[in-house]
């Protein structure tokens, strides 16, 4: 995509309704006002789900198009990318669809303790080189970031491509003695995964496979330990 492109995208995401975009230092000094009022700004009581990563926000309108009865965030810092999902949201109507773009290590400091109801992590980077564990969306600090936002009950879905990242997160919860509801390591073979992970694919999913890869699904909670 070419610079001027991107740029009229950024542009046009400030001026989309549904696109909330807070500064860095504002998240760092605390004085972001919106945390603790999502349900103000979609004007209802309903439940907030997120996708973290949501790239052009695909699952995020999959979910916002099958369930109107949540609020659904797509979270990510590419501006470009997430401006297809906001743009596609306003064009259809998706009043329980909104995106954000922030970092996802910020995610505790956009909104209050308990004000999410549950969590997607739709095709992360495994992050498999040692370095980089520290981006991995599933390590032990970014669970831990999770449940601070997480209310009772709160559920993350992890639907990804890659074994490892599957086997990394399954042993993690394992370990730390969290309830794994369910676990699925192809959910086109194996068949009985949630509607909603087998339902909804991505571009990048419909790829994978194309390739024959298999695509792995699990949920789980942060709060029981």
């Amino acid at each position: 995509m070419g610079s001027k492109n991107k740029l009229k995208r950024f542009r046009e995401n400030a001026t989309f309704s549904n696109v909330v975009q807070p500064g860095r230092e504002e998240l760092l000094a605390g004085t972001f006002e919106m945390a603790g009022q999502w349900r103000a700004f979609f004007e209802n009581e309903l439940p907030i789900v997120l996708e973290l990563g949501c790239g052009k926000g695909e699952y995020t309108l999959g979910l916002a198009r099958r369930n109107p009865s949540a609020n659904y965030i797509g979270v990510d810092i590419k501006g470009a990318r997430l401006w297809r999902g906001a743009k596609t949201a306003l064009e259809e109507g998706l009043d329980n669809a909104a995106f954000l773009r922030t970092h996802i290590e910020l995610i505790d400091r956009v909104f209050a303790p308990g004000e999410v109801q549950e969590i997607w992590i739709t095709f992360p980077d495994p992050q498999i080189k040692y370095k980089r564990t520290k981006h991995r969306m599933t390590n032990p600090e970014f669970l831990e970031r999770y449940k601070r936002i997480l209310g009772p009950g709160g559920r993350i879905h992890l639907k990804t491509d890659s074994e490892f990242m599957h086997g990394y997160t399954l042993g993690l919860l394992q370990g730390s003695g969290y309830t794994v509801e369910y676990s699925n390591h192809n959910i086109y073979h194996n068949g009985g995964a949630p509607a909603e992970a087998m339902a909804i694919q991505t571009f990048y999913e419909k790829q994978y496979l194309e390739q024959g890869k298999a695509i792995t699904y699990m949920s789980f909670r942060l709060d029981n330990r």
